[in-house]
């Protein structure tokens, strides 16, 4: 998604808010990988606010609902949201929400991805694809390289 939108990565500052080893801690060494400069920040780091704001790209995986404000954002920076809440609307019902305060921070982030609709479909596609190499490498059937 990153590289799609911002093509090299490379010399861009990155902060990944949250640890986890399922979002976090894998998401920071891509970017890494992809050689970005990366600080991983948490609920409890000191100044977080400061930290996000210099983050040219902002990967939200904290589980808090709009613990991300639109202030703490970087104006153009890019801002992937990976959060899924479900907290309860003025009618009743619930809805889901991501860990970025969206209608903040969409004014000022150069790009935002919305809970719901954002990284879940493209996980969604990634795990099918995923699915499908791995029933074409089961039964030995070669792969063309633009296929899936």
């Amino acid at each position: 998604l990153l590289k799609d939108l911002l093509g090299d990565l490379s010399g861009k500052e990155a902060v990944v808010i949250g640890r986890s080893n399922i979002v976090g801690r894998p998401m920071a060494q891509l970017l890494v990988d992809a050689d970005t400069t990366v600080t991983i920040a948490h609920s409890k780091t000191r100044n977080l606010p400061e930290v996000v704001r210099r983050g040219d790209i902002v990967i939200a995986a904290v589980g808090r609902p709009g613990m991300v404000r639109g202030s703490w954002i970087k104006p153009g920076a890019t801002v992937i949201d990976v959060g899924i809440n479900r907290v309860e609307g003025e009618d009743g019902k619930t809805r889901l929400v991501g860990d970025v305060a969206y209608d903040e921070a969409k004014e000022v982030a150069g790009a935002i991805t919305p809970v719901p609709g954002g990284v879940g479909p493209m996980t969604i596609a990634v795990l099918l694809r995923n699915t499908m190499v791995s029933a074409y490498r089961r039964e030995g059937i070669e792969l063309a390289k633009d296929a899936l």
